[in-house]
């Protein structure tokens, strides 16, 4: 009889020691199988958002002289959303949405975000490409683009005061000076570099751009450069319109 007890004691703790592993891959499993079913219907996820880019294409500068498309980018920044909320969030047809959307990707300023599988259908989120963008004149943008906004920011002067006037042979020579101030000293690897940090924001960005221009630059660069500016602002005060109204402003600062 207690030879039997001995024997069944044994099988029993045999048995014990069995089942745990089994009891641990059961729970492991349930884990799995809660985490499939609550992401089941995400097929595609990108990584977060980059923090800043560069933007040199003409094509995109083209694609952004569109005020939709702007619109369309201010939103895709703040969040993810697909071309049914776009269109709603902007009272356009979901067609002209999707069609500006696919210019956009083709321009690499706005991507796929995420896609997700609802009852029959995929849908697709869309984001910006970065959350800020620095467009950069380079070689990229073209000159009638350049002299639109160069324009616009000169009639934005005189909402601060500053009236000056915006002669297309004027504004075509500041966009010249404007190119030129920017590619003294510029450093294509020092440009990529600094775009590529993740854990530093846009304006810290800026300021990184500036310092390593000037630091890298030979004295024969530096001196081009502030020739460059002094022109430059030479030509923008000969377009004030009342040039002894800005001479009292600085005499008061």
């Amino acid at each position: 009889m207690l030879s039997c007890l001995r024997k069944s004691s044994v099988s029993l703790v045999t048995i014990h020691i069995w089942l745990i592993p089994m009891e641990v891959n059961k729970a492991f499993v349930l884990i799995i199988e809660i985490f499939i079913l609550e992401h089941k219907h995400t097929l595609f996820r990108r990584w977060p958002m980059k923090a800043f880019k560069v933007i040199k294409s003409p094509e995109a500068f083209q694609l952004l002289a569109d005020e939709t498309r702007r619109r369309i980018i201010y939103l895709l920044r703040a969040k993810e959303m697909t071309v049914s909320q776009i269109s709603a969030e902007l009272g356009l047809t979901p067609q002209a949405i999707y069609h500006h959307i696919r210019k956009m990707r083709d321009a690499d300023l706005v991507e796929v975000a995420r896609e997700e599988r609802v009852d029959h259908f995929i849908e697709t989120y869309y984001r910006a490409t970065a959350e800020m963008f620095n467009l950069s004149h380079g070689e990229g943008m073209s000159p009638a683009y350049a002299a639109e906004k160069a324009t616009e920011a000169l009639q934005a002067l005189g909402k601060i005061g500053l009236r000056v006037r915006t002669d297309p042979e004027v504004v075509a020579r500041i966009v010249e000076l404007e190119k030129r101030m920017e590619s003294v000293g510029e450093k294509a690897e020092w440009g990529e570099a600094i775009a590529g940090l993740e854990d530093v924001d846009f304006f810290v960005k800026q300021g990184i751009t500036h310092l390593a221009k000037l630091l890298t630059m030979t004295d024969k660069e530096f001196t081009e450069y502030l020739n460059v500016e002094r022109e430059y602002r030479k030509l923008l005060r000969s377009l004030l319109e009342e040039p002894a109204k800005v001479e009292a402003i600085a005499r008061k600062a």
